[in-house]
């Protein structure tokens, strides 16, 4: 879905336009991730409407009660009604986990607001449990005063007996201090299904339609994008289709017609968060695949994906093979090794190659990915980095690959990383990995995640014309000429500026050529195993990956930019003495607890990587600036480990590795004693 938003201010994360009435309050930067208050609105067919600046919803229930999908579409319609947003799935990593239990419970987390936001938000204002296990999973993360929607048709015995209540939680007096609305949404689903001469096993799985369409009709939710949904994704049965149209619809209508909700609620759209532009809401995975995708349409070359299936990674390969009518080729190959060799041969062959993983796979492709470093052939490794070590957390979220990424070859192997920061900016990080892999012919390091995989948010679609060229020169004739006058091609004869070797695309006449995994010799290519030559080699292989051109590093530090602007230097300016540096996905929690920091009087500076190999330039000078360094890590301190082995800096590490991203208040309480240490 796309849609227009015309404005060139930005509102602060922390910016509240409407003073908050529930407790909860503050906007992204607020306390406890979420607000649910705004001023009365006015009445909607008899009822109340009140208006807020943001909400924060959980859709949760049993891995099989469709609780990814019910988020999806609330979400696609939140993203057409022109909301900024920011989501976090959350299921477990079995195809079907066990039913009824704490371990099978899937969830899906929407935070939605007027404004600028960062992140999917600290805590649920909204919780809609679609069993006992969804409640007791997520009840922790609610808030006191939050709305809980239960399905009451779930709260029997057995299942209760399943996550150990002896007695229901709805009867026993330990929900006081929520606004709970028990709804038997099952019953409701199959009575509105009558007509459709359905199974009662069959109409209970529209029960999440029920949901969702409730869930619309509080929020003020567009409902003609879902309907058309359900009857393409149903088309083949299209009484399967009109039964959940006619459930969405019912949970719509109880909605509007029950006594239990007197109130509805108006999010306005976020027409001063978004620069001028036609915007759609996008996932990290799917982003990364359409960057792919202009990479080689930038470059004029095929695109070619050798790949094997992997959680949380399959997905791009799944959206590339779609898109043959851009050059596109796909290879599902048999194993991770298979599948990096396909790509790196079709690298030798002149494309734009790709491969695509998690953080096991990439230990399987290593020995190739030494092997594409002393080829010094363009190769783009995508890892979607998950909970490890082993298969680990599949479907959770981690930071945990990056000395892997940065050591984890045998010999002197060095790659460009680089790193996204929210699931729209995998789209220019894709771009920029493919600008570095085929200017310098190395392999380079897309490092995501999990959490921006799967999560969303708003992407502004560029313009053409605002895209970089990518377009290479391969060879085409000789580039050198022997003591005797004879001219020869040289594979190994670099450019003077990238230290890049040329592309010679294979039966090129003239061009004949050796490659392998055995050190060549400097400029003719041949075998060689001379000490000397070896160590001239490995020095050039890093100092082309060293000289790769990234851009320097930007500080937001605002005590500096207003000292510069009233007219002082910035190096004679008195800014912040904290530095907060991170990377990749970390940039949403830690932006919204550097805003919460600021809002309260704290002074602190935020930068964000995403270039790890080579560091920017200026790094070193930037850490230098600062008497302290924080550096918070979806891992035990990998990128700290790193500054401190190169800058010395004694950088403070704060880490997490329980597959769930940070919360942006426990980093703004981490960042408050930071400053005052």
């Amino acid at each position: 879905m796309t849609s227009q938003v015309s404005s060139q201010a930005e509102q602060a994360d922390g910016a509240l336009t409407r003073k908050p009435q529930a407790p909860g309050t503050g906007a992204d930067g607020g306390k406890n991730g979420g607000t649910h208050g705004g001023t009365d609105g006015g009445k909607n067919g008899g009822k109340e409407v009140r208006r807020l600046d943001r909400v924060i919803i959980r859709f949760a229930g049993d891995s099989g009660d469709g609780m990814q999908l019910t988020g999806d579409r609330f979400t696609s319609e939140t993203a057409t009604f022109g909301n900024d947003l920011s989501t976090l799935p959350n299921f477990p990593a079995e195809i079907r986990a066990p039913a009824g239990t704490l371990p099978g419970v899937s969830s899906f987390q929407l935070h939605f607001a007027d404004h600028d936001i960062l992140t999917p938000g600290d805590a649920p204002n909204v919780l809609v449990a679609m069993n006992p296990a969804a409640l007791k999973a997520n009840l922790a993360d609610v808030p006191r005063g939050a709305e809980i929607i239960v399905n009451t048709d779930e709260f029997t015995k057995r299942p209760m007996a399943k996550v150990g209540y002896d007695v229901s939680p709805l009867e026993d007096g330990s929900l006081q201090g929520y606004n709970v609305h028990p709804v038997p949404l099952t019953t409701l689903t199959i009575e509105a299904l009558k007509e459709f001469g359905l199974s009662r096993k069959e109409a209970e799985r529209s029960k999440n339609m029920f949901a969702l369409g409730l869930l619309s009709w509080m929020y003020h939710r567009p409902t003609e994008g879902t309907e058309a949904f359900l009857r393409q994704k149903f088309a083949k049965k299209p009484d399967i289709a009109e039964a959940n149209v006619a459930a969405f619809r019912a949970g719509w209508n109880f909605g509007e017609t029950t006594e239990d909700f007197a109130v509805s609620y108006e999010v306005a759209p976020a027409t001063q968060a978004f620069p001028t532009g036609t915007y759609r809401n996008i996932s990290g995975n799917l982003a990364l695949s359409y960057g792919l995708i202009a990479a080689g349409q930038q470059a004029d070359l095929p695109l070619y994906l050798g790949s094997y299936p992997i959680t949380p990674a399959s997905d791009i390969l799944h959206e590339l093979s779609k898109h043959k009518n851009f050059g596109v080729r796909t290879f599902q190959a048999e194993d991770e090794i298979a599948g990096i060799g396909a790509a790196l041969g079709a690298a030798f062959g002149g494309a734009l190659a790709v491969t695509t993983t998690s953080g096991p796979g990439v230990a399987l492709k290593s020995e190739t990915i030494g092997l594409a470093v002393s080829l010094e052939l363009p190769l783009v490794i995508v890892d979607i980095q998950r909970g490890g070590p082993s298969t680990g957390l599949p479907t959770k979220t981690e930071q945990a690959d990056l000395l892997q990424a940065m050591y984890g070859r045998n010999g002197e192997a060095p790659v460009p990383i680089v790193a996204p920061k929210t699931p729209a900016d995998c789209f220019d990080a894709a771009l920029d990995a493919a600008r570095i892999a085929l200017t310098y012919r190395t392999p380079v390091f897309l490092l995501s995640d999990g959490y921006l995989a799967n999560g969303s948010e708003p992407w502004r679609i560029p313009e053409v014309d605002e895209l970089p060229d990518l377009r290479v020169q391969f060879a085409s004739g000789t580039n050198h000429t022997l003591a005797d006058g004879t001219e020869v091609f040289w594979p190994y004869k670099r450019d003077e500026q990238t230290l890049a070797r040329p592309w010679a695309v294979p039966g090129t006449p003239g061009l004949e050529h050796r490659i392998g995994g055995i050190e060549k010799q400097d400029g003719t290519g041949n075998i060689s195993y001379d000490p000397a030559n070896h160590d001239f080699m490995v020095r050039t292989r890093q100092a082309k990956v060293d000289g790769v051109e990234v851009p320097d590093l930007e500080v937001d530090d605002p005590t500096v930019e207003a000292a510069v602007q009233d007219g002082q230097g910035a190096a004679a300016a008195q800014g912040a003495d904290t530095l907060v540096l991170g990377w990749g996905s970390t940039y949403g929690p830690i932006t919204a607890a550097v805003r919460r920091v600021r809002r309260d009087g704290g002074r602190i500076a935020q930068a964000h990587l995403r270039h790890l190999n080579p560091f920017p330039r200026n790094l070193g000078a930037v850490l230098a600036r600062y008497d302290k360094v924080v550096v918070p890590e979806m891992n035990l301190g990998q990128l700290a480990t790193l500054l401190r082995a190169k800058y010395l800096v004694d950088a403070r590490s704060y880490t997490q590795v329980s597959g769930m991203p940070f919360k942006a208040e426990q980093l703004a309480e981490v960042f408050k004693e930071a400053i005052n240490d």
